[in-house]
């Protein structure tokens, strides 16, 4: 007999010999048991999943003679017709190359007459989604209602080319992709009735290969028992499919693990120079990385893994953490999409693991967020600590910043200082010393701890409040640091605090304290809490007073305007000056007016004394 591919000497014949399509078969097989069998059906989904196959089961199963059956016998003559493609009245069309209307108006004059020898007419159309639409269209009428005995069949691996018309009097199933275990078992089987030895690793790697298509995978098994003989094994596969196995990746990502350029890079050449091609070990590299992923999240499962977790290196799990792989996957992704507009796609692979050498330095935003926020806290617990001793000052801002440093509630407020001795003792990792922040003198609060009300500000304000004399502050720079002080303990008014912070000089007048400030905002900002600024103030001036706020008028500096030599000398010949355009304008109307004295005398004289004027300037 002649040769047979695999495919095709493995096609399943039987309901029970579909794989990874179970929920099809047991549909099927409850539709013919109940006699519920419908007119149209659809199939959809990748290719070499088991679509074709299961139409021709299908088929046998309504014609055999022992039926409708659920499963076909397989013996009987329309059996064996069917499974040989000699049938009559199953009619296997390919939708590719019967595209037009005319193909269709065909099928509907075949309809027409019964069957010869089955029981229905079977009609199944491969590559359904290649016919034109208005062969679409013509075949419309037809599928809704077919003769009894007509059974259409449209397979497809394109469902959203074919019109919602179509698929809308079709009864429709989605084939899935069939699971690599699954694949291996067919693998194996396939192996044993060829009489030939497989290592489980091979076959493992060609169902993986296969993407879920039980066709690829056996076309691509008949390709490597073709060079491998009586023995399938990885060796052979790796060597002349020219992959890069495991050991071998192993070694390279060890090296960039350790940041051993050299080593990484004597093995990638070695690797070009054995036939790899540079998409091949860009692949395997990312199929290593995502691999290696899954193990640092817990996934032991081999058919994820593609090997055995025991089999993937150690030392680069424990050196690399789950977001520098990640990065390294992303890497390699778009390594693999800038390959093809490369001046030299190796330089770009060299490049890559180069890149891999330094990623246990890699540190996620992430990361660095959490570091900044570790870091704030250590200073927050650490002023804390300084206020707590008492020798710690709190930090102040100039008056055009927005903020103050805030004291925590209920302490005496003091000017803070970041001491670098206490900042050691709990230092980062590679960290510098940390600066130390100093308030300018004028602005220290330290000896006023004062809160305008109790509910407020705090328990301890009589206690506070009998620092106050009796006759209040009458100082208002004074008056304005205490105000500054009180406000900062509480967390609500701090950044009003803030904007009085920016207020120029307080003057007295009328019982009214009034101040200017460089910005519209702070303004507004004070204005909207001025009753909450009046009672404090009041209360510490002594008597009711009011304050208010304007905006500061800027100077303007007029620049005075350097003349050109020539000119000056102009205006030194002639006695005059440089006016602006309007002086000129008002001279000239006041001169139109009240004609000068020079007016009267005739041109030759004042020619003449003009002459004269600059002999004696040159002299």
């Amino acid at each position: 007999m002649s040769y047979e591919v695999t495919a095709t000497r493995r096609r399943p014949q039987s309901f029970d010999a579909l794989v990874g399509q179970e929920f099809v078969a047991e549909t099927f097989r409850n539709s013919i048991k109940s006699k519920k069998i419908a007119h149209a059906y659809l199939f959809s989904g990748p290719r070499g999943c088991g679509k074709t196959s299961t139409a021709r089961i299908l088929a046998k199963a309504l014609n055999c003679q022992e039926g409708p059956a659920s499963e076909p016998c397989g013996k009987c003559q329309q059996c064996q017709e069917i499974t040989k493609g000699t049938c009559l009245d199953v009619i296997e069309i390919d939708g590719a190359s019967n595209t037009s209307i005319n193909d269709i108006r065909q099928i509907k004059s075949e309809i027409l007459f019964p069957p010869q020898s089955c029981r229905y007419k079977i009609y199944i159309i491969d590559e359904v989604h290649m016919i034109s639409d208005d062969a679409f269209n013509a075949l419309l009428k037809t599928i809704e209602e077919p003769p009894p005995y007509v059974i259409f069949i449209f397979a497809t691996t394109e469902l959203q080319k074919v019109p919602a018309t179509i698929k809308s009097r079709c009864q429709q199933f989605n084939f899935r992709l069939v699971p690599v275990e699954k694949v291996k078992e067919q693998l194996a089987q396939a192996a044993s009735e060829a009489g030939i030895k497989a290592q489980d690793e091979a076959l493992f790697w060609i169902a993986r290969e296969s993407t879920g298509s039980m066709r690829d995978a056996y076309t691509l098994f008949d390709q490597v028992a073709a060079f491998s003989g009586d023995e399938i094994t990885f060796e052979k596969i790796r060597d002349k499919l020219g992959l890069v196995g495991l050991d071998r990746l192993n070694e390279i990502f060890e090296a960039c693990a350790c940041g051993n350029r050299t080593f990484a890079m004597e093995k990638i050449d070695s690797s070009l120079q054995g036939g790899i091609s540079i998409e091949q070990l860009i692949s395997n590299a990312t199929d290593y990385l995502r691999s290696l992923l899954l193990i640092k999240n817990g996934v032991t499962k081999e058919s994820l893994l593609g090997q055995s977790a025991e089999q993937y290196s150690k030392k680069v799990l424990e050196t690399w953490n789950c977001v520098q792989i990640e990065r390294g996957i992303s890497l390699f992704l778009q390594l693999y999409r800038d390959i093809r507009y490369s001046l030299s796609p190796r330089y770009e692979l060299e490049l890559a693991f180069s890149r891999l050498c330094w990623l246990s330095d890699y540190v996620s935003p992430a990361e660095v967020k959490a570091a900044m926020e570790s870091a704030k806290n250590l200073l927050l617990k650490s002023q804390d600590q300084s206020f707590r001793s008492g020798g710690a000052e709190p930090p102040q801002q100039s008056a055009g910043n927005s903020f103050l440093a805030q004291p925590e509630k209920k302490q005496p407020y003091s000017t803070f200082r970041l001491q670098t001795n206490s900042l050691q003792e709990k230092s980062f990792h590679n960290s510098e010393p940390a600066p130390v922040y100093s308030a300018p003198a004028e602005e220290d609060y330290s000896q006023y701890s004062y809160a305008p009300d109790n509910s407020d500000y705090g328990e301890n304000f009589t206690e506070q409040k009998q620092t106050v004399s009796a006759e209040g502050i009458k100082d208002l720079q004074e008056l304005k640091k205490t105000v500054l002080s009180v406000l900062s303990q509480s967390d609500e008014d701090a950044i009003l605090a803030s904007t009085l912070m920016q207020t120029d000089e307080w003057t007295m007048e009328n019982g009214t304290i009034t101040s200017t400030v460089a910005s519209n905002f702070a303004v507004m900002q004070i204005k909207n809490s001025l009753p909450k600024i009046n009672a404090v103030i009041s209360q510490y001036y002594g008597s009711s007073v009011n304050f208010v706020v304007h905006i500061r008028q800027e100077k303007k500096i007029e620049e005075k305007e350097i003349l050109p030599r020539e000119v000056q000398l102009v205006c030194s010949l002639f006695s005059g000056r440089v006016v602006a355009e309007g002086e000129i304008l008002e001279t000239n109307a006041e001169s139109k007016q009240e004609p000068s004295s020079n007016s009267e005398k005739t041109d030759e004289e004042q020619v003449s004394e003009i002459q004269t004027e600059y002999t004696e300037d040159e002299e």
